[in-house]
């Protein structure tokens, strides 16, 4: 059965199990600011997704990832909904997220009613592929 929940300390070591691109005083401030969840599948943690404000008004989901065991199980999709409707609760009604143009998020992110919003180009790194989401419609 899925759920998802804030994250606390005690999360940690599984945290980073999937998550390796904030230190561990990023992650402190994530749990102080319920900024970090954990998904889980019949109370067991099986995924992450954390977020932080972009401009500081509007929510950007920085990170959610799970164990690639429990890919195609729609869990993704039910977390997303959830930090949407927590976000929409908020009184936020527009959300963000990004990915890189090479990686398979974007069609995950377009299926949820994401909308292209246009792209960051640096080095030579892919494209970074900007989302929004109107949370009223």
């Amino acid at each position: 059965m899925f759920g998802i929940r804030h994250a606390t300390q005690a999360d940690k070591e599984f945290w980073f199990t999937l998550d390796r691109h904030i230190k561990e005083q990023v992650f402190d401030l994530k749990i102080r600011d319920k900024q970090a969840y954990i998904i889980n599948d019949n109370d067991k943690p099986i995924g992450v997704l954390r977020y932080n404000l972009f401009w500081d008004n509007t929510p950007f989901v920085n990170l959610i990832e799970l164990q690639k065991s429990h890919y195609g199980k729609r869990l993704g999709t039910h977390a997303m909904l959830h930090w949407e409707a927590e976000m929409q609760s908020l009184g936020y009604n527009i959300v963000m997220t990004s990915t890189q143009a090479n990686e398979q998020a974007q069609h995950f992110y377009r299926k949820l009613g994401y909308k292209d919003i246009g792209c960051l180009l640096l080095n030579n790194d892919p494209a970074e592929i900007f989302f929004a989401k109107h949370l009223s419609e």
